[in-house]
């Protein structure tokens, strides 16, 4: 597959089929996360690979109560929930480089990235899911404090065909040539 195609076809699936992910494609996932670029390659993220059924019944009720990836969590054959280290992405020394001191969320973004574009290649779906009770979730995973618990991730197989792309934005509608509202295209 082409990463042209795999960027287009990628969808959030959230519904599984009973297909277990296995060992070698959760190592190909996290390693393909792992080759995403950081800032001065500080490589800030950190993923916990949930298989424990208990565990991750308990990682999906701290989901939002109408949160839609709640019963596809439930399914899947594996959970990663993904964390970034702060204060390590946009610093120096332990000082602040830049304005914006959350670095290791974008550094982070880029790997999650990675790693669900790897799981489309590979045939399986996945759910980023952001809204949930990040403090609970990182308390019960005895995650360190200076990290935070960003996005759980439900994988497996789709139980269906993949939906078809939602619409995008025309380019002309958000880039534009050395002055914002100045038209590229």
């Amino acid at each position: 597959m082409e990463l042209k195609e795999a960027i287009v076809k990628r969808r959030t699936i959230r519904r599984f089929n009973d297909y277990q992910v296995t060992d070698r494609e959760l190592r190909e996932l996290l390693t393909s996360a792992g080759w995403a670029p950081s800032w001065k390659n500080t490589q800030s993220w950190m993923f916990i690979v949930l298989r424990d059924r208990e565990l991750i019944a308990e990682v999906t009720d701290t989901y939002r109560k109408k949160n839609p990836a709640r019963n596809c969590s439930l399914n899947a054959s594996a959970v990663i929930i993904a964390c970034a280290r702060s204060k390590l992405a946009g610093f120096s020394e332990g000082v602040q480089t830049t304005k914006h001191a959350h670095w290791h969320l974008f550094d982070l973004g880029l790997a999650v990235q990675n790693l669900c574009l790897q799981a489309h290649q590979l045939g399986l779906a996945s759910v980023i899911v952001g809204s949930l009770d990040h403090d609970r979730c990182r308390k019960r995973l005895n995650i360190p404090s200076d990290y935070e618990v960003v996005v759980a991730i439900p994988l497996g197989r789709a139980a269906a065909a993949a939906p078809n792309a939602p619409p995008r934005k025309e380019l002309r509608s958000f880039v534009y040539l050395n002055k914002f509202n100045d038209p590229f295209i």
